[in-house]
């Protein structure tokens, strides 16, 4: 393997699901995992951020708001560097599907936008590889906010970029911060041939164009696992709401 720009070469396929806060791809990859699951397909799910490594660091920076941009992004590749080792390779050569919400393209999105130089973020991965599949789910970062503030009472300080001093109100800098971001993601789309999935459609709508496309990917692999009775549109949107539900009582550090 020869670094971001290039494939594995393990059995198994990986997955990526990325996207800025609010773009609604977190319920999707927990979705789409619940679905290949139905048929039989052995998964493996991972996060962005939770490696026990650094969570509890980074959680106690957090609180103190001192995290550096560069600490921030150091913190980040080193989740990384443990869970690509342990946490993603070994299912990959078991043959497994392995889910991952978050992986090396978002802390190229958010370093940068924190201002971190974006050849020195880029060499911090070197060690990672090309996924099967990266999805990046693009939202107006007005929907995203509206999505945020309707499920909690504020955003939280990171996630506005209030760090990077853009403005002294959270939902502003939120506005200025995570439009950075959509730009670098934007700029990645052709370059890592990601498939942009509009993240404004209903839930139901998303998972039905999520699905085809993994399907695609996976191509002769689900040969072995054939396909189960379709949800109806009542039932899968029942999934979301349960997904939506877990994915807000986790306590993992974003």
């Amino acid at each position: 393997m020869n670094g971001i720009h290039s494939f594995h070469d393990f059995p198994g396929k990986l997955i990526v699901f990325e996207g800025i806060d609010g773009s609604g791809k977190s319920t999707q990859a927990a979705l789409i995992t619940k679905w290949l699951q139905s048929r039989g397909v052995p998964i493996h799910f991972t996060e962005w951020n939770s490696s026990m490594l650094v969570k509890g660091a980074t959680k106690a920076a957090k609180k103190k708001a001192s995290l550096t941009p560069t600490t921030f992004s150091l913190l980040h590749a080193t989740d990384f560097a443990d869970r690509l080792t342990y946490r993603i390779i070994p299912p990959l050569k078991a043959g497994m599907v392995v889910i991952a919400d978050r992986y090396a393209f978002t802390a190229f999105a958010r370093d940068c936008a924190r201002g971190v130089d974006p050849t020195w973020v880029r060499s911090l991965y070197n060690f990672a590889f090309k996924p099967d599949l990266s999805l990046y789910f693009k939202v107006p970062v007005s929907v995203s906010l509206e999505r945020l503030l309707s499920s909690r009472a504020k955003i939280k300080y990171y996630e506005a970029g209030m760090d990077t001093g853009l403005s002294k109100d959270p939902e502003e800098c939120f506005m200025l911060f995570q439009q950075r971001v959509v730009d670098r993601y934007n700029d990645m789309t052709s370059e890592f041939g990601f498939h942009t999935v509009d993240a404004r459609t209903p839930i139901y709508t998303m998972q039905q164009h999520v699905r085809e496309v993994v399907e695609t990917a996976l191509g002769d692999y689900l040969n072995d696992y054939p396909v189960v009775d379709e949800d109806d549109q009542e039932s899968m949107e029942g999934g979301a709401y349960e997904a939506s539900r877990i994915l807000r009582a986790r306590t993992t550090v974003r």
